[in-house]
């Protein structure tokens, strides 16, 4: 079982930047893909940015090409998204998710609560 707790979102002016974090609980984080997914008020929830668990390989959706940037440090269990030159349409809540692979003992996908962001025009 992981469990996922983000922070880092808040109220930011366009062309601001934000740092989100998420801190992983369990076994085996290293061993997981982690993805940054967000839902904007009426919509549905969207795909933003990956990173693989066997050599850091990332994606991105196109939206955000070249202005966010997601990492992950293993040692302390924590992805990040460095989201730069923000925009309105970001506004959303943001959550990070755990994929279990070959390398995990589990076999589920592992969601956080989420966390919001808010980029004023």
């Amino acid at each position: 079982q992981v469990q996922l707790v983000e922070s880092g979102g808040g109220l930011v002016q366009a062309g601001g930047s934000l740092r989100l974090s998420c801190v992983a609980s369990g076994p085996s984080f290293s061993g997981y893909n982690m993805d940054w997914f967000r839902q904007a008020p009426g919509k549905e929830r969207e795909f933003v940015a990956t990173i693989s668990w066997r050599g850091g390989g990332t994606s991105y959706a196109d939206s955000v090409k070249g202005r966010f940037t997601i990492s992950r440090d293993n040692a302390k269990n924590t992805v990040y998204l460095q989201m730069n030159s923000l925009k309105p349409e970001d506004t959303a809540v943001y959550y990070c998710k755990a994929v279990s692979t070959i390398a995990t003992k589990t076999s589920g996908d592992y969601w956080g609560q989420g966390t919001q962001v808010t980029v004023s025009s």
